[in-house]
Parts: structure tokens; sequence; C-alpha cells
């Protein structure tokens, strides 16, 4: 079993939930934090003192209080982890249900795992941890795994990704050139981003871009 794990989570009693099934399953050195700074003080020490952890266990959001934070979201952490430490094995214990989200925590970041909060949430938590530790193969709850069978999402890129959120934002249409301008993103022209609207009006069969808007929303895109 893994020897070594810091759980990244700022409530308490998740927290305690999960120390405990990492207690039985025989874990030796369990540490926590509640904020992602301190999550990353304390690998940034482990990896120092030749020392480094073998698994994280990292909620997605962090609710904000009185501290100012440089990592402000398990997103956050899990990304300069894999700067720090590629090989460092990691699972998500997240309410998150967005697809794209999801999907990218898998092709981006390269996570392990994936359980959804829930009532059997611990129970599957360790299941994933027994589960990456004898096969090191992937895990994501159950009522999650159609997610990352769903293809729509490889058929668009960053750009229709930031088109649509910008959109859902409020920002005209007719306006969206000069908006991606002061974002630098390119192609910017009315033309380009007027044909990929429509692209996308017809991949996602909607009637205008409200509805455009509304379906990415129910996918998890935006």
């Amino acid at each position: 079993m893994f020897k070594k794990v810091i759980i990244a989570e700022d409530f308490d009693s998740i927290n305690l939930a999960v120390m405990q099934v990492l207690s039985e399953l025989g874990v030796t050195e369990i540490h926590h934090a509640k904020y992602c700074d301190d999550a990353q003080l304390k690998i940034k020490k482990a990896i120092l003192d030749n020392e480094p952890f073998d698994l994280l266990i990292s909620d997605l959001s962090f609710r904000a209080d009185h501290r100012k934070v440089q990592l402000i979201s398990g997103d956050d952490l899990i990304k300069w982890v894999r700067e720090v430490q590629p090989d460092l094995k990691i699972i998500v214990h997240s309410v998150e249900d967005k697809t794209f989200h999801i999907k990218s925590l898998f092709e981006n970041q390269n996570i392990d795992g994936f359980v959804i909060k829930g009532r059997r949430s611990i129970h599957e938590l360790k299941k994933a941890i027994k589960n990456l530790f004898q096969t090191n193969e992937k895990y994501i709850s159950p009522e999650m795994e159609h997610l990352l069978q769903d293809k729509t999402i490889n058929e668009i890129d960053n750009f229709d990704i930031e088109l649509i959120k910008q959109l859902s934002l409020g920002v005209p249409q007719d306006k969206m050139d000069i908006k991606f301008k002061e974002l630098g993103i390119t192609p910017s022209s009315k033309s380009t981003i007027e044909k990929r609207i429509g692209k996308l009006k017809d991949y996602f069969k909607a009637n205008n871009t409200v509805h455009l808007i509304s379906i990415a929303k129910d996918l998890g895109i935006v």
C-alpha cells in the first residue's frame, strides 16, 4: 500500500473520513492541508528531504476566507504538482460534474482517479486507492464513466470553448473580435468568429446563440 499520502481538503469532516480510510488501508504516514498553499509547502519539503509523497488526494474547490493564497483551487495545485513531481499519483475527490473539466483533468493533467463526492464516496475512494495501488489503472466513479465516453468534447477545441464562454458572459457576437484581441486570442477576425459560431450551432443543432450556450452548459463545457 502507499506509504506516504497527503490530503488537500478544507472540510474537517471529510478530512477525518479520508484519513480513516487511509488508516484502514495501512497507510503509515498521512498528512493533510486545508489550503492548497500548505499542501504545496508540504510537497516541496518532502521532495527536498528526499522523502516524496506517493499519493495526493485533492478536492478542487476551496472556500475563500481572510487568508490570501497563491493556489486558489485544486486545479492550481494539480498543475503545479505535475511540474515538480510528475510521477505523483493523484486522485481527485470532488463534487465537480462538468464533463469537460473532468476530461481535462485526465487528459491534460494526467490524474489517476476521480471520485465524485456523495453518499458512497468514501467507500468509492477506498476502492479507487486500492485499485490504483494494485493495478496502476485509472479510476472514475461508475456514475461518471459515461462522461469519458462522450466523443462530443473531443470535436471542439479551446478556441470554441473560449468563444462559447465569452458569449455566455454576455459579449455580443459583433463585439467578439474586440474581446478576443484584448485577450490575445487568434484568429480574431469577425469573419472567422462568425463562421466558428455557425459551425458550433450546426454541430450542436442549436437554434441560436442562447440555445448554444444552454447546450454547452448542459454538457459541462462552460
